[in-house]
């Protein structure tokens, strides 16, 4: 992961910027690697929908749990309960399995294997409870997932599927949380000491990998 842009880091306001234009760039490299629906098979579709729920139902909730635990400052821990609060209430996972179902995706175990070994490295990574690297890496999944939804709806309406409520609410939801742990990450940093990029942007780049491969890009 290239991490040229952003120098040895130091709790400033500044460093908040600085981090934040460097996952932009990384949540655009993304976006812009990501397959053409129209040239995908149907299996293909259904694979990126399949491989994105095996990830995203079972581990989310235990990643931003694991980012509550990491942090220090009363200011994180109420953005990031508020976060996880909303998971729990309107059943997340609910709405993720209704949206595959509908679109003819449900996860086998065969996309659960092609997944398993990065995903395996993202939860130790996030079980290390490493504050700041932690609430980067989270920083940048609902950044990255806000802008993802649109892609992702387009593949289930290529299935056939009308179900929606996943998408929509996340497409909107996820605004407010990126913004929310850019708030925990400012004042997780003013209680830390600097840290170099690479330790920074550690579960970036995990995390980019394991997106890499739910969309066969790997």
């Amino acid at each position: 992961m290239s991490v040229a842009a952003v120098d040895v880091l130091t709790p400033t306001g500044s460093t908040v910027t600085g981090i934040r234009t460097q996952i932009d760039r990384e949540i655009e490299a993304l976006l812009v690697a990501l397959p053409d629906p129209a040239r995908l098979s149907a299996d293909e579709r259904r694979g990126i929908i399949a491989r994105y729920t095996a990830v995203l139902e079972g581990n989310f909730i235990y990643w931003m749990t694991g980012a509550y635990l990491s942090v220090a400052s009363d200011e994180a821990r109420a953005k990031i309960i508020d976060n996880l609060r909303e998971e729990v209430r309107d059943c997340h996972p609910g709405m993720l399995r209704r949206f595959t179902l509908a679109a003819q995706s449900a996860p086998s175990a065969e996309d659960a294997d092609a997944v398993n070994h990065d995903l395996m490295e993202v939860r130790r990574f996030i079980g290390r409870l490493d504050a700041v690297p932690t609430v980067v890496t989270m920083a940048f999944f609902e950044g990255f997932i806000q802008r993802f939804m649109p892609y992702l709806a387009d593949l289930a309406k290529r299935q056939g599927s009308t179900e929606m409520e996943y998408t929509d609410v996340h497409g909107i939801c996820d605004i407010t949380h990126t913004e929310e742990l850019y708030g925990a990450l400012a004042a997780e940093l003013a209680l830390a000491p600097a840290r170099s990029p690479q330790e920074l942007f550690e579960g970036v780049g995990l995390l980019r990998t394991l997106m890499q491969t739910i969309v066969g890009k790997n």
